[in-house]
């Protein structure tokens, strides 16, 4: 899904009071839309948790982002650091 429709989306649910956080690919697209919570990852296109199979790496990029539903201080826009 474009950076743009989750950044809607998730602007959404947050006014009906429900908290979110979602992964991005493109920071300048993020820093533009301004997302509640955005975890930039620095993968391609098409691949936001990683290298398919590498399953610690794709554990450690959702924690990473779910650690910032705590995160009161939106717009986050927090970068993944492996």
């Amino acid at each position: 899904m474009c950076n743009q429709t989750v950044g809607l989306v998730q602007a959404a649910l947050e006014r009906a009071g429900i908290t979110t956080v979602s992964l991005s690919l493109l920071r300048e697209v993020a820093a533009i839309i301004k997302p509640p919570r955005t975890l930039f990852v620095p993968f391609p296109l098409g691949f936001p948790l990683g290298a398919p199979n590498n399953v610690e790496l794709q554990h450690r990029v959702i924690a990473a982002a779910l650690a910032l539903l705590p995160r009161n201080d939106v717009p986050v826009l927090a970068e993944f650091m492996d």
